[in-house]
């Protein structure tokens, strides 16, 4: 099915944030999801894209947030990471207002495809923001104090590498445990040998699981 991209704006905390919206052709109303890119961010990495495209070509309005615009930056420095999580995450709530209301959405299935970085900052996000209705957690961190004891998470996915050198896999069974915790239903899949980022079957597995999780947790909820 053909993907069309188009490439808008929204403003936070004062800042214009690129938004790259991809589509398949039609005019029904489909759910919406917000991509949430990794701490490398954009510039130099079409992985995002194609991902987003394949997401887009299942029946989804998929939008790319170029959430490091908030803070002027390409990638994330570790330097930076810890002051700048609070405004980023700022920025996907806005990002989330931005989706709802985008023309061909369904504000009412709403969901978020985080990776690392951005998985932290859906974690973040879909706790406290009841318009998210799925998340899909790539290799992402639980960040410490960002989920408050009070808030409760949408049905996850949680997908990781059991050799992952820069977020351990113990991150997935503290997200897990934390799901179960709240009685939320929920799906982990820990890929042996696999890093941070997968490749081969892993890869194709973890495409397929998401695109499957996503059709029964959000494409499959009554519309309004």
């Amino acid at each position: 099915m053909p993907v069309t991209a188009q490439r808008n704006s929204f403003k936070s905390g004062g800042k214009a944030v690129a938004v790259e919206t991809f589509q398949a052709t039609g005019t029904s109303s489909r759910p919406a999801i917000l991509m949430l890119h990794g701490a490398d961010g954009l510039s130099a990495n079409t992985r995002y894209r194609e991902g987003a495209r394949n997401v887009a070509a299942a029946g989804y309005q998929v939008h790319l947030v170029h959430y490091l615009d908030r803070t002027g930056e390409r990638r994330a420095s570790f330097g930076t990471l810890f002051q700048n999580f609070v405004s980023w995450r700022e920025t996907v709530q806005d990002a989330l207002a931005f989706a709802s209301d985008h023309s061909g959405a369904d504000p009412r299935r709403v969901g978020i495809i985080g990776i690392s970085l951005g998985a932290a900052l859906g974690l973040a996000v879909a706790g406290s923001d009841s318009r998210v209705k799925a998340l899909v957690s790539y290799f992402g961190p639980l960040p410490e104090g960002a989920i408050a004891t009070t808030s409760r998470l949408p049905p996850t996915l949680v997908l990781h590498g059991s050799a992952d050198p820069i977020v351990p896999v113990s991150n997935a069974y503290a997200v897990e445990a934390l799901l179960r915790q709240q009685n939320v239903p929920h799906e982990i899949k820990v890929y042996p040998g696999q890093g941070h980022g997968f490749r081969g079957a892993a890869e194709v597995d973890a495409t397929a699981r998401s695109l499957a999780f996503l059709e029964r947790h959000l494409a499959g909820l009554q519309r309004p």
